[in-house]
C-alpha cells in the first residue's frame, strides 16, 4: 500500500521535533452488507474505507492524527501535524525499515469479493424460511450477512514493517414472537475471521435461525422471574459477557494504567475460586476475535489472565507499556484508522473445568439457570455490573422447572469470582463488537457453563 521509502521518509518527518516513537497504521476495507426482513431484501451496502493513522510518543505523551489521502504528500502533512504537536526539540532520528512477512494462521479459502449476490440471498432467505416455520407465534424474522476484507501496513521507527489481511463474516438472524399483548426476541449472530467457508464448515443457518426463533417463543411463554438472592448457573459461550464486560475490562491497561481498576496492583493474588482460569487468547485459528498480528505489529499471543484463582497479567498496548513499565502483550487494537490503539480483549473466556453439566444444575437446589444472556452495563472502575438474561428457567430441588423472563443478575466482578464453585468441562464462544475508546472491535466470549454460590437476580 505505501512503499518502504515512502515510509521511512514519513516517520522521519513525525519525528522531526523530538518524537522518541512514530508509527504509521495504514488500512483499506472492502465490506457488503444484506439485509432481510420477512423475505424481501432491505438493504445491500457496499463499501470501501481507505486510510492512514500516524501516532508519535515522547515519553508518556502520545499525538494522533489520521488522513485519507495516502500518497506521499497526505501522508507527510499529516506527519508534520503530529511532529507540530510535539513540544519542539531536536530530532529527525534515522529510521530504517526490515519489511517483514507475517505468518497468517486465520486461512480463508472463499473470499467475500469472489462470493455472489444469489449465494448471499440464498443463505438469508433459507434462514428466513427456517424461523418462519418454526411456530405460527413468528411475527417476524430480520436476517443479515455482513463481510469484510482489511488490508493493513504498519512500519515503526523500531524498524518494523509488516503487513496483514484480515477476513471477517458474519451471520445474523432475529425472530420475533408475538401474540395479543406483547412479543419477545430471539437472536443468534456467529462470524469468524474467514470466508464464506463458514457456511460450509461451521455454521448452519438454517439451524441457528430455528434456535432464535425457540428462544423467542420459549420467553413469550415465559412468566416473571422472582426476584431476590439465590445460587445462579450461568450457561457457556454468549455467558461469558459478564466475565469480559466485569472483569476483562477491568484488566486492559486502558484502565489498569491510570488506577482505574479494581485489579490494580493485585498481580500474584488471589481474585477468583481456585477452580477458575481465565484466558485472553488472540491465537485462536479463525476465531471472530482472532488476528495474527495486534494492531501495533506485535505478534498477538494467548494470554492467562487469571490461573487457578491467581491474577497472573494485564493486557498490555505500547503507550501503557511504558506507563505501566512492563511487555506489551499483543494486545494492541483499534476499530479502523481513525482511532489510535490501545490495549483490548480479543477472544475471552474462562476455561474448561472438572464438573459434570448434569451435577451442576442436580445439586444447586433451588436457583437459575440463564441458559442466554443479553446486553447489560458495567462500571469499569468497580466492576459493577448488571446483566439482563435473554433466557432463563428456574431451577426446583436441582431440576429445571419453568422458562422465567425478565430477569437481570446485578453484582460485581471481584465478588463474583471467588463464588464460582463449579465449572463444566465444555467450553464454548460466541461473537459480539466490543467499544471502548479505540472503537468498536470483534471479539470473542467464552466460558463453559459455571455455578455461582449466591447472586442477587433482578425481576418482580
Amino acid at each position: 500500500m505505501i512503499s518502504k521509502n515512502v515510509c521511512e521518509t514519513v516517520l522521519r518527518e513525525a519525528l522531526r521535533t523530538g518524537g522518541d516513537f512514530a508509527e504509521i497504521f495504514c488500512q483499506d476495507r472492502r465490506s457488503n452488507t444484506v439485509g432481510l426482513v420477512d423475505n424481501h431484501i432491505e438493504q445491500a451496502i457496499t463499501g470501501r474505507s481507505h486510510g492512514a493513522g500516524i501516532r508519535v510518543f515522547k515519553g508518556l505523551s502520545a499525538v494522533y492524527v489520521y488522513t485519507n489521502d495516502t500518497s506521499e504528500a497526505g501522508l507527510l502533512a499529516a506527519a508534520r501535524n503530529a511532529a507540530d504537536a510535539i513540544e519542539p526539540v531536536s530530532g529527525n532520528l534515522a529510521v530504517t525499515l526490515t519489511p517483514k512477512v507475517t505468518d497468517d494462521i486465520h486461512i480463508c479459502k472463499q473470499l467475500p469479493t469472489d462470493v455472489s449476490s444469489a449465494r448471499r440471498v440464498d443463505l438469508l432467505k433459507r434462514a428466513n424460511a427456517a424461523a418462519q416455520s418454526y411456530d405460527a407465534a413468528i411475527r417476524q424474522v430480520s436476517v443479515s450477512l455482513s463481510d469484510s476484507v482489511n488490508d493493513i501496513l504498519i512500519a515503526n521507527s523500531e524498524g518494523l514493517m509488516t503487513t496483514d489481511r484480515r477476513v471477517y463474516t458474519r451471520f445474523r438472524v432475529s425472530a420475533v414472537a408475538a401474540n395479543e399483548t406483547e412479543n419477545q426476541t430471539g437472536t443468534n449472530a456467529p462470524g469468524g475471521l474467514l470466508g464464506y467457508e463458514l457456511f460450509e464448515d461451521t455454521i448452519d443457518v438454517e439451524e441457528r435461525a430455528r434456535d432464535a426463533a425457540r428462544s423467542a417463543v420459549t420467553m413469550l411463554k415465559a412468566e416473571a422471574c422472582p426476584a431476590g438472592r439465590m445460587p445462579v448457573v450461568i450457561d457457556g459461550g454468549f455467558g461469558g459477557v459478564i466475565f469480559h464486560e466485569a472483569c476483562g475490562h477491568s484488566l486492559e491497561a486502558t484502565s489498569v494504567a491510570f488506577g482505574n481498576s479494581e485489579f490494580c496492583g493485585k498481580l500474584g493474588q488471589t481474585v477468583a475460586s481456585p477452580i477458575v482460569t481465565a484466558v485472553d487468547d488472540g491465537t485462536i485459528p479463525n476465531a471472530w476475535g482472532s488476528t495474527n498480528i495486534d494492531d501495533e505489529g506485535t505478534p498477538t499471543t494467548k494470554l492467562v489472565l487469571i490461573e487457578n484463582g491467581i491474577l497472573k497479567n494485564y493486557m498490555i498496548d505500547k503507550l501503557n507499556a511504558r506507563r505501566r513499565q512492563m511487555p506489551v502483550t499483543g494486545s494492541s487494537r483499534r476499530q479502523n484508522y481513525k482511532f489510535a490503539p490501545t490495549s483490548r480483549m480479543r477472544n475471552t473466556y474462562i476455561a474448561a473445568g472438572n464438573d459434570d453439566e448434569h451435577e451442576i444444575i442436580a445439586s444447586m437446589g433451588d436457583g437459575l439457570y440463564a441458559k442466554s444472556m443479553g446486553g447489560g452495563s458495567v462500571n469499569p472502575l468497580t466492576g459493577e455490573f448488571n446483566f439482563n438474561v435473554s433466557e432463563g428457567y428456574l431451577v426446583k430441588d436441582g431440576k429445571i422447572d419453568r422458562p422465567v423472563r425478565g430477569a437481570s443478575l446485578i453484582g460485581r466482578g471481584s465478588e463474583i469470582l471467588p463464588k464460582i464453585d463449579r465449572v463444566g468441562k465444555k467450553m464454548w464462544m460466541a461473537q459480539g463488537m466490543c467499544g471502548s475508546v479505540s472503537g468498536s472491535v470483534p471479539t470473542n466470549v467464552g466460558q463453559p457453563m459455571i455455578r455461582v454460590t449466591d447472586i442477587t437476580v433482578g425481576g418482580r
